[in-house]
């Protein structure tokens, strides 16, 4: 089933739950969002003087993060300051309620996918209360997340995409850092998991020496399957020219988690839809001064 439709779906079925009120000065307010037994979170920053109707950034976090990590924070503050409003989410990984980083000890049934899915819900979380000027933002495997939904929702009603560090999508390279991470081939197992998935055993569990940051640990076949068999829209890159809106892609040249950023998306930038600006000695992180030179491309790209 195509994204769009599963969107539908999903939102169709929503509850939604505001806790926090809509009005000036509101700073780290906790809003959530229930959908069927599973209950998201994200924190509401509105800047002084600012209601939803002036604008919002929808915030999404990285591999199995959340919205309390140091860089979304980092973020929502600096922004705040330049009278940016921001909604960081965590995603609910199949956790209720889920808080901090992803406990490994719990055996992984979420989806690449899911993180997809869970954009829209928010974004529509948003325009239920009011929300317009909408800016849908993402950092790493978030970023790649938030231009998947950018490019099948053209009409989903926001406005610009901003895109941290996305994640790039390159099997051979993706192959190799498993096999030195984990120490066994990625190719064996991933077999595995996509015959499960084709004899209609995708929710059984594996024992796995990995899955993302999680070590010898249990994963669903079709969560394997999901994060490591190959899919162009894993790669960033790929989606950056389907992706109607405006697009502001920010990079860190001493980022060691997403390589060849620039290499992948300079060729592209001919294209006056997008806007590619590198942040120097920035890691992938994006902390302290980093943050700043962020913020600053963030309000040029959002308020020029």
């Amino acid at each position: 089933m195509a994204i769009a439709n599963i969107l539908k779906a999903v939102i169709l079925g929503v509850i939604l739950t505001l806790t926090a009120p809509s009005g000036k000065g509101w700073a780290q307010e906790p809003v959530t969002l229930i959908s069927g037994d599973i209950t998201l979170n994200g924190t509401l920053v509105l800047a002084d003087g600012q209601t939803l109707s002036d604008g919002i950034i929808l915030l999404t976090h990285g591999t199995l993060a959340h919205n309390g990590m140091e860089t979304i924070q980092g973020l929502q503050s600096v922004l705040e300051e330049r009278g940016i409003s921001t909604l960081a989410i965590t995603l609910g990984l199949g956790i209720s309620d889920r808080t901090g980083f992803y406990d490994c000890t719990i055996p992984s049934r979420h989806l690449h996918q899911d993180g997809v899915a869970e954009i829209g819900q928010w974004l529509a979380w948003l325009k239920d209360q009011g929300a317009q000027d909408i800016t849908i933002m993402g950092h790493s495997r978030g970023g790649n997340q938030t231009a998947w939904f950018a490019a099948e929702n053209a009409n989903a009603g926001f406005s610009r995409v901003i895109l941290l560090a996305p994640m790039l999508g390159d099997p051979v390279k993706q192959a190799a850092g498993y096999e030195a991470r984990y120490g066994q081939p990625l190719a064996g197992l991933l077999s595995k998991a996509q015959d499960m998935v084709a004899a209609g055993k995708g929710d059984d569990l594996m024992a796995v020496p990995g899955l993302l940051y999680c070590k010898d640990t249990r994963a669903s076949a079709a969560a394997f399957v999901s994060y490591y068999a190959p899919e162009p829209r894993r790669d960033t890159a790929t989606l950056l020219p389907v992706i109607a809106q405006p697009v502001l892609v920010i990079g860190g040249t001493a980022d060691q988690v997403v390589t060849g950023l620039q290499a992948a998306v300079a060729p592209l930038s001919d294209d006056e839809n997008l806007t590619l600006v590198m942040i120097e000695d920035a890691d992938h992180s994006f902390l302290d001064f980093s943050a700043e030179d962020v913020a600053d491309a963030i309000e040029e790209f959002v308020k020029g």
